[in-house]
């Protein structure tokens, strides 16, 4: 039986004419061609997550902990702002806790020079807090306002998406790896023959 992976997209912007939409609607389109995987997209602006914390009561906070635990891995979609991740996305990671945990997560970040460097940096010490296996492999896109076709919102290297599939490539495998030792009863046991 072939293994499939539910992978949750996380945009880490909220601003208005974000460039995380064309960044992001890449990174999904492309792993939608990928026959083990089904994708969900997190986005901030749509979740509108309250400022405070105040449980799944708030209809927002409820659907992410229902996609976050649904989810076998995570890609992260980050920007960089004055060096850092943005609040929204501070905001969405801090809202779950038990749902992260023991989950591979992959980043794909764009920014000026940096290209979001900086900020998949601190977000690998959060999400370390949170039990979560950060990928080693980035992608990431310096200058990025220049780095994709305005009509079809498609990087224009043609390295990107071995990059990309690469990533994803290293991301299914931990999935897989982490998934069999959350639930080690589901996997068959082997019986010694002779």
């Amino acid at each position: 039986m072939k293994e499939t992976f539910n992978v949750a997209v996380i945009y880490g912007s909220a601003r208005e004419d974000r460039f995380c939409d064309t960044v992001g609607n890449w990174v999904v389109r492309t792993l939608k061609t990928d026959s083990d995987i089904s994708v969900d997209v997190l986005d901030p602006a749509v979740l509108n997550l309250p400022a405070a914390h105040v449980g799944a009561e708030h209809q927002g906070v409820r659907d992410l902990h229902v996609t976050l635990a649904e989810a076998d891995a995570f890609i992260v979609v980050t920007p960089e702002y004055n060096h850092s991740f943005t609040g929204e996305l501070k905001l969405l990671i801090d809202a779950a806790k038990a749902q992260w945990k023991r989950k591979p997560l992959a980043f794909v970040s764009y920014g000026g020079m940096a290209g979001g460097l900086r900020a998949v940096e601190q977000l690998r010490l959060v999400f370390a807090e949170l039990h979560v296996v950060t990928m080693r492999d980035v992608v990431s896109f310096a200058n990025a306002w220049g780095r994709f076709d305005d009509a079809s919102g498609v990087p224009v290297d043609d390295g990107t998406d071995a990059a990309l599939g690469h990533m994803v490539t290293d991301l299914k495998w931990w999935a897989g790896a982490l998934r069999d030792a959350r639930y080690p009863q589901a996997t068959p046991k082997l019986r010694e023959v002779g």
